[in-house]
């Protein structure tokens, strides 16, 4: 393959995009994401491209989310590369999102993060049994953005939530009963799948709807009840209290998983997807991301979440504040806040 770390080109009528950085599961970065929305531009009026196609090199996975490192640095300083790349990420998410030709995305391996950003906005998403969808955020002190805001909230029942609190790591038969993927695909069938594709390049719903297979029963099925009644509250605090009072070895479960979690990211995850689910558009979900991330970079809890789990990986991250209490109204208004008209997210025209 190139050395580029995306590959675009067309190919019999379908514009193709590779994301080639196997050694960092393709994490992305901002050169990553400008190349990705320059061959969308060029494609978008282009009528010889019928559609687009989204895939990965090697094995290891689709995409396991931002480039979280630099990120870090730059909100330790001035913040001014975090915040350029946020707005070529949440640009493409947003050229993706209302891109007027079907993007096929196939998530094969790792997904997670920015890669969610990459793929949920494609009309087709096929999973395969080597998926593994996540948004663990709140274990970095970070949340779930790239278009989490929109996503999650319009995930059934209370689903959205769960996974955006506990960061849980959910495989084929679940993301795709959650429609958060809408075929599965066996592996071993994926290149006949890129195949037909191309030879079909018009109607890749009907293309992965004739490759699809049945995922399997979904291990979530026998916890809707609960999650749905778990998480409906509007504070994490409430959350906590109806898990330990459930006191299920599955509610227990989760009310550990989440003490291990960022307090504020917790808090600034909820707000999030409960303003989420009223946003009039993705592009006023987009808007407000841009406005929180440029802002969390600089917390104590995310260089202290980056520092543990990707410098030191000690894994042992000491959170401030340290609890539930300590994380006030007053510091969410203050990240959430719009910021100056100069300094907004704006989509590409």
């Amino acid at each position: 393959m190139s050395e580029a770390e995306v590959i675009t080109r067309i190919e019999a009528g379908v514009g193709r995009i590779t994301l080639n950085r196997p050694k960092a599961i393709h994490a992305l970065n901002r050169s990553m994401c400008e190349a990705m929305i320059a061959a969308l531009l060029e494609w978008r009026e282009d009528a010889a491209v019928k559609s687009v196609l989204i895939d990965h090199a090697g094995e290891r996975g689709f995409c396991a989310g931002g480039d979280i490192r630099m990120i870090a640095d730059s909100g330790a300083s001035d913040g001014v590369d975090a915040k350029a790349f946020f707005l070529a990420e949440y640009r493409l998410n947003a050229l993706m999102f209302g891109y007027p030709k079907p993007i096929t995305a196939i998530v094969d391996g790792i997904v997670m993060g920015g890669g969610v950003g990459i793929s949920e906005p494609a009309d087709v998403r096929i999973a395969t049994e080597r998926t593994t969808y996540a948004m663990p955020e709140t274990g970095i002190g970070l949340y779930p953005e790239v278009g989490g805001g929109w996503f999650l909230p319009r995930l059934p029942g209370q689903t959205g939530v769960w996974i955006g609190l506990t960061g849980a790591r959910l495989k084929a038969a679940d993301t795709v009963a959650l429609g958060i993927h809408t075929h599965f695909v066996p592996s071993d069938g994926v290149e006949t799948l890129k195949a037909d594709l191309l030879a079909e390049a018009a109607d890749p719903a009907a293309v992965a709807a004739r490759h699809a297979k049945d995922a399997g029963p979904a291990p979530m099925t026998a916890h809707r009840e609960a999650i749905d009644r778990l998480f409906a509250f509007d504070a994490v605090e409430d959350i906590f209290a109806a898990l330990e009072a459930d006191g299920s070895d599955w509610a227990l479960t989760q009310l550990a998983t989440l003490k291990t979690k960022s307090p504020t990211s917790l808090k600034v995850t909820l707000r999030h997807i409960r303003e989420g689910a009223k946003a009039a558009s993705f592009g006023d979900n987009m808007a407000v991301e841009y406005a929180v991330s440029g802002r969390i970079g600089a917390t104590h809890d995310f260089q202290e979440g980056v520092r543990a789990v990707i410098v030191d990986k000690d894994n042992a991250p000491k959170w401030s504040p340290a609890d539930l209490l300590g994380v006030t109204d007053a510091t969410l208004d203050a990240l959430f806040a719009p910021p100056p008209d100069n300094e907004k997210w704006t989509p590409l025209a």
